[in-house]
């Protein structure tokens, strides 16, 4: 008697296309049913098919991938949960990804957290007239399928996870629970669009070092998620030559002089407890204000401020020049050997993002810093 077929999943079809890839590399035969001919790429309620005896086996593969049990089995609709013990980072199989998951590991070992790995991709229902950034994205050229696309993307995934798995035995990572997701789209809507649903306390992601990218590169994924997200977000340079919060040693604050300013220190202080440092308050001051003494006023005030409300902590105050900010906080951090450059990200409208780039921004494609930017 013919061995009939049984429903695995139903799922969009790229993502039908990954769980077959996968279920055909491990020798169970795969079929795809219910595909919409008109669109294929974006058709959703594709039926993945099995044979009935290759069902035990079929799952057992699926259990024991984490990039498949948790995100392409059963989809599941999408409802706002609030994640404060997550730390959330996008990862696009790069050195530099991989820089930023030690960072989030020996974080999340320290507030007892748990790691999201979320891998955005997309394919060619995407146009390529969209401005991505200089990360996250497979170039598709005419002759590429979308198969082949999800094969490559398949191909990246377990091997990161073997990467971390074989970090975490080695001890270089410590062992903290981690979870993968992945997700198709624009990346940097669907690192933001993940954030907010689910509320992680950080977004922890990786840059190339400076010698490697185009100061102009203004859609930057980093940048954009940088400019517009709720929460935390940590960047961490390539070359960035420590790879925990407990080797930093002096933190440089900007400040403005304002109320939100206090309130974000206060976020600041409190997410990291665990953590002895000295702070710089950094005042950016235009050049036609350098000898201003009531800006020293302004900043001592602050300070003593600070110092009263948190005395355990080391805090100096400095004054920038803002006639040539980038050279100038360049020199500044590497005169006063900051390992971390703070920033206040206020929410600004569309046209002030367009005709205005944030410090933040300027400060990422410039700096070998890290940067750490909370929401004001």
């Amino acid at each position: 008697m013919e061995d009939k077929l049984v429903t695995l999943a139903i799922l969009t079809y790229s993502k039908a296309q990954i769980l077959k890839s996968v279920l055909e590399n491990e020798g169970i035969e795969t079929h795809i049913h219910n595909i919409n001919q008109i669109q294929p790429i974006i058709s959703s309620g594709v039926r993945v098919r099995i044979k009935e005896t290759d069902l035990p086996r079929a799952l057992k593969t699926i259990e024991s991938s984490v990039w498949l049990s948790d995100d392409i089995v059963g989809e599941k609709p999408s409802q706002t949960t609030n994640n404060k013990n997550k730390i959330l980072v996008p990862v696009d199989f790069s050195s530099y990804s991989i820089k930023a998951c030690e960072f989030a590991f020996k974080l999340a070992k320290e507030y007892e957290a748990e790691v999201i790995l979320l891998h955005v991709y997309f394919t060619p229902v995407y146009t390529s007239s969209l401005p991505y950034g200089d990360v996250f994205n497979y170039q598709i050229s005419d002759d590429e399928t979308v198969r082949t696309i999800l094969q490559k993307v398949q191909i990246d995934l377990n091997h990161l996870s073997n990467t971390v798995k074989d970090k975490i035995a080695s001890g270089e990572f410590p062992n903290v629970k981690y979870t993968c997701v992945l997700r198709e789209g624009i990346p940097e809507e669907e690192i933001l669009r993940y954030s907010k649903d689910h509320t992680p306390a950080a977004i922890i992601m990786g840059t190339r070092g400076r010698s490697q990218k185009d100061a102009d590169l203004l859609g930057s994924v980093t940048a954009e998620v940088i400019e517009r997200s709720r929460v935390t977000v940590l960047a961490i340079p390539e070359d960035t030559p420590f790879s925990d919060f407990a080797s930093v040693k002096r933190i440089g604050f900007i400040t403005n002089f304002n109320q939100r300013d206090l309130i974000a220190f206060d976020t600041f202080v409190n997410s990291l407890k665990p953590f002895k440092f000295t702070v710089s308050l950094l005042y950016l001051a235009p050049a036609k204000d350098a000898k201003d003494a009531w800006n020293k006023i302004k900043l001592a005030g602050i300070k003593d401020y600070f110092q009263n409300q948190y005395p355990g902590i080391d805090i100096k105050y400095d004054v920038v020049i803002n006639d040539d900010l980038l050279e100038n906080l360049d020199n500044y951090i590497n005169e006063s050997k900051i390992d971390v450059i703070t920033i206040i990200s206020y929410k600004r409208n569309v046209f002030a993002r367009l005709f205005n780039p944030s410090i933040a921004k300027k400060v990422i494609f410039h700096s070998d810093t890290p940067l750490l930017v909370i929401n004001g």
